[in-house]
């Protein structure tokens, strides 16, 4: 079944994130992700202010999301954005039945 990342994020240094952001696809697609929105206008109904981007990645599982995260090039090239450069949320949401 279809999971998504759903993920926010704040950007604190434009650099050292790119550093992150450069790498990324790369290693999603990897994983058989695909980025479905990233970056863009956005309007936040409810909730903080505090996250300036939004992005939304398509994988074929809930195990391929979880194993993209996990990898190692994943997270080496997150450790770009986790001294600071940038603050995210990252939540992984396996698609579920929809009913009427």
């Amino acid at each position: 079944m279809t999971a998504f990342w759903l993920a926010r994020s704040k950007i604190n240094d434009p650099v050292a994130y790119k550093r992150y952001t450069d790498r990324v696809p790369e290693i999603i697609a990897s994983h058989g992700g695909k980025i479905r929105a990233r970056g863009g206008d956005f309007q936040i109904l409810e909730g903080p202010k505090k996250f300036e981007r939004f992005v939304v990645i398509e994988f074929p599982s809930l195990k391929a999301a979880e194993a993209c995260w996990a990898s190692d090039e994943y997270q080496e090239a997150a450790s770009n954005r986790k001294d600071g450069a940038g603050e995210v949320e990252l939540v992984i949401l396996e698609a579920g039945e929809f009913t009427k």
